[in-house]
């Protein structure tokens, strides 16, 4: 098995219900998002490149791209950044990190990883998310799990189930009859920088 994402261009919208979504149910820390949407368009978020008529503007979700192939589980010397052979999720081990941020640094897609330089702060006053999500902890890297609970239980990432475009699917990238398979197959697909041999596990329809 090998968990991967789908994510539909012509169907997002950059609501950026997932960044939100996503923050919520990981309880992910004041100042940090595991889940961001970038603008395809002008110099500042949600503004349009040239003018009218030729104006356009675009959206790209970004995140942990699980790679099949992910360069900062090489790096890591302690083991804290692991590849579940059973799932292909790329999973992030607190307790194991020493903060040496070598994850960050030979990760080829920028903005991926985050640190938590201080004592983690909740977005709110009280703590968010789930139940099962992780307790974050200072000096630690932090990224996208896959939302690894809630798979673990049989239910979808979060980012996935309020799309409220339905622009996102998830599920077995190895199993030729799983819906995200599907779609990889009948449509035209990007990956980021494939160049980087990562082999990433979330694919764009274009």
């Amino acid at each position: 098995m090998r968990y991967g994402m789908a994510i539909d261009l012509k169907r997002c919208s950059g609501c950026k219900t997932c960044s939100v979504v996503c923050k919520v149910a990981n309880n992910v820390p004041e100042g940090i998002l595991w889940n961001r949407v970038l603008t395809d368009g002008g110099e500042a978020p949600d503004t349009s490149s040239g003018t009218y008529p030729d104006a356009s503007i675009g959206y790209l979700p970004v995140q942990c791209n699980h790679c099949e192939n992910p360069a900062c589980v090489k790096a890591c010397p302690v083991g804290a950044t692991w590849k579940d052979k059973e799932t292909g999720i790329v999973h992030q081990d607190y307790d194991k990190c020493i903060g040496c941020r070598m994850c960050i640094a030979v990760c080829p897609y920028t903005g991926i990883r985050s640190f938590n330089w201080q004592e983690p702060k909740n977005y709110a006053d009280y703590p968010l998310g789930d139940a099962k999500a992780a307790v974050h902890q200072k000096h630690t890297v932090e990224k996208c799990i896959f939302c690894e609970h809630r798979v673990a239980e049989g239910k979808k990432p979060a980012c996935v189930e309020q799309c409220l475009a339905r622009a996102r699917t998830f599920g077995d990238l190895d199993d030729p009859d799983s819906e995200v398979s599907k779609l990889i197959a009948t449509r035209e697909t990007q990956q980021l920088h494939p160049e980087f041999g990562t082999n990433p596990s979330i694919y764009y329809l274009v």
